[in-house]
């Protein structure tokens, strides 16, 4: 039987986004927390369950979480848009600003799903690369900025997979850039917290800047997929013309409220977890590993003297799951580790070490 009806050749010819789901002891490959949320947490979701009225639409703005969100961040409420996890809130502005006959630009290696949406979205995708340190290159940003005059211009801080935050500096530079060609630039931060600081103190009514976040990672509440962003009131207000109608379902509103009575709690794990970073990062700089300094809750490394595939395998035969990087631009023979609990990251270091010497 022939198949009925063919998907955009474009769509057709595309890679979905793919990370192992392999059966181990020890998960570091999707930077998600090892640690959970609060017993408290948990308890006062359940108790959210019963109500909910099930019966009922959700409020379709998700105005009480907006507002809340705000109140965090010290801005209005008509400045946050929610969604369901910070990929639809990408989508979102893909479908808003970008499309077909428009571009997105980027500089890779960074976040895989940014040139992914903006391909399912219709965009052209403007790619530059980062330079030899992966660090933004102004430069670059320059020429691709001036020559594809990007609807969309993403920054990724902490860049995924690399680790590295930008400066308010280039941040700065590269929205000038942006704003010079009628474009929008989107920080991506969904590890900001880890970071030493936030472009959200950028974003204005006047500034083509938007923040985007996320609940799933220094939340612990990757399972939920709850995301947002904040930007100009006007561009919110566009974006609510697109998104779909009742998209985020009342018990994930609920869950998001609740968590922010938990703020705490969440600085708590950042503080473990950026320790903890620091005693892994030591003790890669041990190992033939050439590494990059990392302001996330994961760290890029590179074996010297291994096959980053080979390693990756030794260590999964090992029960150790880490992201192999080594296919992505620019990272060639690169791995990438989540930092997990003490015990994960024994159990992780002890394996590399016996792969490498």
């Amino acid at each position: 039987m022939s198949v009925p009806v063919a998907p955009r050749d474009d769509v057709a010819m595309m890679d979905g986004y793919h990370s192992p789901q392999v059966d181990v002891e020890v998960r570091l490959n999707t930077n998600e927390s090892p640690l959970p949320p609060s017993p408290e947490f948990v308890a006062a979701v359940a108790a959210a369950v019963g109500d909910v009225r099930w019966h009922r639409y959700p409020d379709r703005l998700a105005r009480e979480l907006r507002a809340r969100l705000a109140e965090l961040h010290g801005v209005r409420a008509d400045q946050v848009f929610v969604a369901n996890g910070s990929n639809e809130v990408l989508q979102t502005l893909s479908l808003t600003y970008a499309g077909p006959g428009r571009s997105v630009a980027l500089f890779e290696p960074t976040y895989a799903m940014h040139s992914q949406i903006a391909r399912v979205t219709g965009a052209t995708v403007a790619e530059g690369r980062r330079g030899a340190d992966l660090a933004i290159d102004l430069d670059e940003v320059r020429r691709v900025v001036s020559s594809a005059r990007p609807a969309i211009t993403y920054l990724c801080s902490p860049n995924n997979p690399t680790g590295i935050a930008e400066t308010p500096e280039t941040v700065r530079a590269v929205l000038e850039l942006v704003g010079e060609v009628g474009g929008l630039l989107v920080v991506d931060e969904a590890y900001s917290q880890f970071a030493p600081w936030s472009a959200l103190e950028l974003v204005a009514d006047d500034a083509p800047l938007v923040v985007s976040r996320t609940y799933s990672k220094t939340w612990s509440m990757a399972a939920a997929r709850l995301g947002y962003l904040i930007g100009p009131a006007w561009l919110v207000a566009e974006l609510d013309k697109v998104v779909l109608p009742y998209h985020l379902d009342a018990l994930k509103q609920a869950a998001g409220l609740i968590a922010l009575d938990y703020v705490d709690d969440m600085e708590r794990r950042v503080s473990i977890l950026t320790e903890e970073r620091g005693r892994v990062d030591a003790a890669l700089r041990e190992l033939p590993c050439e590494v990059w300094p990392s302001a996330a809750n994961f760290i890029l490394f590179r074996p010297t003297a291994a096959d980053a595939d080979a390693v990756w395998q030794a260590l999964v035969d090992r029960s150790v799951l880490v992201r192999n990087c080594s296919g992505w631009p620019g990272l060639s023979g690169c791995l990438r580790v989540t930092i997990g609990t003490r015990d994960e990251d024994d159990r992780f270091l002890d394996a590399l070490s016996e792969v490498l010497t």
